[in-house]
C-alpha cells in the first residue's frame, strides 16, 4: 500500500471542509495511516462462502397479525373529554397565527 503523506491529508481535509492546523496536519498522517492499515487487514479476512448481512446477529420484527378488532365507537371514545367538535377532540388554541 503506498504511504500517506502530508499533502494527501491536507487534500482530504480540504474535500471535508475541515480546516487542520500544521501540527494536526502532521499527527493525522500517522493517524490515518493506521486506520488505513487496519482497513487493509480486514479486507483480507476470508469470506469465501460468507453471506453478507447487515447485521452481526440474525433480527427478528416481532409483529403480530394486522386483524381488525372490536374498538371503542367514537362517541364513547369522547364521552370523558372536555370538549368535542365534529366527532374529534377540541382543544383550545395555544398560538396565533401570524
Amino acid at each position: 500500500m503506498a504511504d500517506l503523506t502530508r499533502d494527501d491529508v491536507a487534500h482530504l481535509a480540504g474535500l471535508a471542509r475541515i480546516d487542520l492546523s500544521e501540527a494536526e496536519l502532521d499527527r493525522m498522517v500517522g493517524e490515518l495511516g493506521v486506520i488505513l492499515e487496519s482497513v487493509a487487514t480486514v479486507q483480507q479476512a476470508p469470506t469465501d462462502g460468507v453471506e453478507p448481512m447487515s447485521h452481526p446477529m440474525p433480527l427478528v420484527n416481532v409483529t403480530r397479525p394486522d386483524v381488525v378488532r372490536p374498538s371503542l365507537s367514537p362517541d364513547a371514545a369522547l364521552a370523558g373529554a372536555p370538549d368535542a367538535e365534529q366527532q374529534r377532540f377540541s382543544v383550545p388554541r395555544i398560538l396565533d397565527e401570524e
